[in-house]
């Protein structure tokens, strides 16, 4: 029997693969009266993990300071195990780089306002995220850094 050439895309298992919580300035900044500010970052990852079998990370930083000091930190990595396969290489980048992390991202928003909650503190909500712009941001920052600059 022929192995069929169909192609194949779904989601094997998504996972908390890790998260950390610091309140390095408790609780005397818990008197402080000032609204603090709130710093985000976000990274996407993946990786091939086994023929057909891929690995896609988003990763997210929550800080909020008053002043120069930490209210809390919140780092959380949240993964999904997708098969893909028999797709073409045009097709899998913008299928690893925006389809996976659209459907791990929305775990990850649920885990860190969670974890901020059970901290005591008022949930951080992360935004929507366009992973198609983030996606061709991307690419454009390569295909710049991959152009040769003219001599001078």
């Amino acid at each position: 029997m022929a192995e069929s050439l169909d192609p194949v895309f779904q989601i094997q298992r998504v996972y908390l693969k890790g998260a950390s919580l610091e309140q390095p300035n408790s609780p005397a900044i818990l008197l402080e009266q000032e609204q603090p500010t709130v710093d985000i970052q976000l990274g996407v990852n993946a990786s091939p993990v086994a023929d057909g079998i891929f690995d896609v990370t988003v990763t997210a930083t929550v800080q909020t300071k008053i002043k120069d000091k930490t209210v809390f930190l919140v780092e959380a990595t949240q993964s999904g195990l997708f098969e893909i396969r028999n797709i073409s290489q045009e097709q899998m980048a913008p299928i690893v780089g925006v389809a996976c992390p659209q459907i791990v991202y929305p775990y990850l928003r649920g885990n860190i306002a969670d974890l901020i909650q059970r901290a005591g503190f008022p949930p951080v909500h992360l935004a929507e995220i366009n992973f198609q712009a983030m996606y061709e941001q991307q690419q454009a920052n390569q295909a710049n850094q991959a152009a040769p600059t003219p001599a001078q």
